[in-house]
């Protein structure tokens, strides 16, 4: 099956993206003073981003909410789309939301996973009858969707996942 990926990196190249849209917000009302007096909130924010995806050389950071590693696509969900059962997903794709961050993945490989809990959106929008599978900590398959399929899910305790 490959070597796993860890989505660990993954996920925290995204809080350094998440990072950035705050900073963007910061810097809206650095124009107050009040708000910011020291501008340091942007600043720490932005540093904090840069390190991260220095750590990280695969990785691009390709929009303020997006970062792109090897594979996999993690962005901030856009609000109200937690909700939503058919996620918008490209096609080829398997997309989730988990704990507010859209996971689009494309590559086929396994990928460990850390921290997901709840529940969430997901569509596997892979060519027709492609098998995405969902593994317990044991390694065992926990579900498995075929494509086209879209729903909700409970994440916890997913320990890894394999698109293809």
């Amino acid at each position: 099956m490959g070597e796993p990926v860890n989505v660990k990196k993954p996920a925290a190249l995204f809080v350094a993206a998440t990072a950035l849209i705050a900073g963007a917000s910061a810097a809206a009302s650095a124009a107050d003073p009040a708000a910011d007096p020291a501008g340091t909130r942007v600043t720490s924010l932005q540093q904090q981003a840069e390190q991260v995806l220095a750590g990280h050389p695969k990785a691009l950071h390709v929009s303020a909410d997006a970062v792109r590693y090897d594979g996999l696509t993690v962005t901030a969900a856009p609000k109200g789309q937690a909700a939503l059962k058919d996620l918008d997903c490209a096609y080829g794709h398997l997309c989730m939301l988990v704990n507010g961050q859209k996971f689009d993945f494309y590559k086929c490989q396994t990928w460990n996973l850390n921290n997901w809990t709840g529940n969430g959106p997901f569509t596997n929008n892979q060519t027709p009858g492609t098998v995405a599978r969902f593994f317990n900590k044991d390694g065992s398959v926990r579900w498995t969707s075929t494509a086209y399929e879209a729903g909700t899910a409970t994440w916890d305790p997913i320990w890894s996942l394999r698109p293809c």
